[in-house]
């Protein structure tokens, strides 16, 4: 059993940066795949980065790549996902979320989700 709880949100004007964290409970953390993913207003949930148990793989969602970077340190049971040069189109609710590491796993782990608003 994972719990994750995300902070870090907030609003911010359009080209600045917000850097959020992922705190998880369960001395498993670093057994995980952590992933992050957003949802606007009227929009699924959708994919934005992932990163391997070790931190060694990362994957991010075509719009956020080279702006946002996912990394974790597993001695704090924390992910984080720093974003720069934000964009009014990343405004969403942002989740953290804990899949197995194992192939066909699923994320089963999710947190309550924090606020990103960017502003133009």
């Amino acid at each position: 059993q994972v719990q994750l709880v995300e902070s870090g949100g907030g609003l911010v004007q359009a080209g600045g940066s917000l850097r959020l964290s992922c705190a998880a409970s369960g001395r498993t953390f670093r057994s995980y795949v952590m992933g992050w993913f957003r949802q606007a207003p009227g929009n699924e949930r959708e994919f934005v980065a992932t990163i391997s148990w070790s931190g060694g793989n990362t994957n991010y969602a075509d719009s956020v790549k080279g702006r946002f970077t996912v990394s974790r340190d597993n001695a704090k049971n924390t992910v984080y996902l720093q974003m720069n040069s934000l964009k009014p189109e990343d405004t969403a609710v942002y989740y953290c979320a804990a899949r197995a590491n194992r192939p066909g796993s699923r994320y089963d782990y999710w947190g309550q989700g924090t606020q990103v608003t960017v502003s133009s």
